[in-house]
C-alpha cells in the first residue's frame, strides 16, 4: 500500500436499481440516482478493491455535488493519501465524476487495513 495508489470502478444505475433501493427504504421513486448508491460505488471499492477485502471502515466522510440521472454512467475513484503502517491505518480521496466529467461526489475514508 503506498501513497498514490488508485482503483475506480464504473457503472450505470437503473430506474430498477433505483425502485429496488426505494422499496427497501420504505421511499418514493425519484428521478436522480439517490445518494446511498452513489456511495456505494465508494464502498466497494474500498471493500473490494482497494485496500480490499477485510477492509474495516473508520470513518468517511463525503458531498454529494450535483444530482446524477438515472441512466447516467458514474465512474467513482479511491486515491491512497496518507499510509499509518503502525496503526495500518491508510486515508483515501474519494471522487465520483459523471461522463463527461462532472464531479458529482468527492470526500474522504479513513480505513483500518491489517495485513495490507
Amino acid at each position: 500500500m503506498e501513497i498514490g495508489a488508485s482503483a475506480e470502478l464504473t457503472r450505470i444505475f437503473s430506474r430498477a436499481d433505483v425502485e429496488a433501493l426505494s422499496h427497501l427504504a420504505g421511499t418514493g421513486v425519484r428521478e436522480n440516482v439517490p445518494e446511498p448508491l452513489i456511495g456505494g460505488l465508494i464502498s466497494c471499492l474500498l471493500g473490494t478493491r482497494l485496500p480490499g477485502h477485510g477492509t474495516n471502515w473508520l470513518k468517511q466522510d463525503l458531498q454529494f455535488l450535483e444530482p446524477v440521472p438515472i441512466g447516467k454512467a458514474l465512474t467513482a475513484r479511491v486515491e491512497v493519501t496518507r499510509v499509518r503502517p503502525e496503526k495500518a491505518l491508510v486515508d483515501l480521496w474519494a471522487s465520483v465524476r459523471m461522463d463527461g466529467g462532472t464531479l458529482v461526489c468527492e470526500g474522504r475514508a479513513l480505513v483500518l487495513a491489517r495485513g495490507r
